[in-house]
């Protein structure tokens, strides 16, 4: 979500995004059961509630379960479960759904909380954890040899100057450790030579490198796509929001694959069997975008894509 906190206006609320096509593509109502596989705020949960289906939501964040009152009045058809979205099928049995919704990234209710150290505009606690234990990006930065910063940096932050950022935070973190966000982000701004008019702040890349490294948010995501395939029911659907190439990727090869359109396989996961029947059926071939009237009200559109497909009557795929 690189331009997210570029974009976002500070105190903004959480907006869901692409709501109305995620709610087409899912084509839920009375009796189906959803998967809300990222609570947030509750934006998906309380449109597909109100189609009349039940949502059993998921998220990590323990500070989530102060969105899900509103929903303790739904006639039981709620359910928040604090936990990865990647365990869906410890919770629920095999083609159990009808649907599953996914919305990657980091919230704009994340970046507002300084304290949670996403933000690279607001001082805070150099953290980045989207749940309440591992490493955060303070261990990263002062602990990592400079290569495997760097590589984190250029893998999951798509920065070309990593290794000059890397040796940056390396030089500095010897005189004393980073412990603070706005901190780092200096830092980071110094060995990019500053700003110079630049609409994106240099430390988005390296922000969103060390949150993805600190998350391992791309192995989530294929764990994800993979429980989701095993918990959707034939005729379920799956349709997931992401925010940047590396998510978009993800999910796009993974559809693909499932669908039968190219060879199994991601650098992020094994191989998976060749001339499996198809366990998708693409309900577009290409990603759907928001319109005009959507960026118009909420910027944090911008960089997103919905890609969703139809589970069919084939087994699930297994690794090779």
């Amino acid at each position: 979500m690189s331009e997210l906190e570029t974009l976002q206006e500070p105190g903004a609320p959480h907006v869901s995004v692409l709501l109305d096509e995620v709610v087409s593509a899912l084509a839920a109502g009375p009796g189906d059961i959803v998967v809300d596989g990222t609570f947030g705020a509750g934006g998906y949960t309380r449109a597909i509630l109100a189609t009349g289906a039940s949502v059993i939501a998921f998220d990590r964040d323990p500070t989530v379960q102060r969105f899900a009152a509103e929903f303790s009045a739904a006639d039981g058809r709620f359910r928040l479960i604090q936990d990865r979205f990647s365990q869906i099928t410890a919770y629920l049995e095999d083609a159990s759904a009808d649907g599953v919704t996914l919305d990657l990234g980091v919230s704009s209710m994340q970046l507002d909380e300084a304290e949670r150290g996403f933000s690279f505009m607001r001082d805070g606690p150099l953290d980045m954890r989207m749940g309440a234990d591992g490493p955060t990006a303070a261990d990263l930065v002062n602990e990592l040899d400079p290569v495997e910063l760097a590589r984190i940096l250029y893998v999951y932050g798509e920065e070309h100057a990593s290794r000059r950022i890397a040796s940056f935070i390396v030089k500095r973190r010897a005189e004393r450790p980073f412990t603070r966000t706005l901190d780092l982000a200096h830092v980071i701004e110094r060995a990019l030579g500053g700003r110079k008019g630049a609409k994106v702040h240099p430390a988005t890349r390296s922000f969103q490198g060390l949150r993805i490294a600190v998350n391992a948010e791309l192995e989530e995501l294929e764990a994800g796509l993979a429980a989701a395939e095993r918990v959707l029911k034939p005729g379920g659907r799956l349709a997931v929001v992401t925010f940047h190439s590396l998510e978009d990727r993800i999910v796009k090869n993974f559809l693909a694959e499932r669908a039968g359109r190219t060879p199994g396989g991601s650098r992020h996961a094994p191989p998976v069997e060749a001339g499996a029947p198809s366990s998708f059926q693409l309900i577009s071939s290409k990603a759907i975008a928001p319109g005009e009237a959507e960026l118009a009200v909420n910027p944090r559109a911008r960089s997103s894509k919905l890609r969703a497909a139809v589970r069919t009557q084939a087994p699930v795929w297994s690794a090779a």
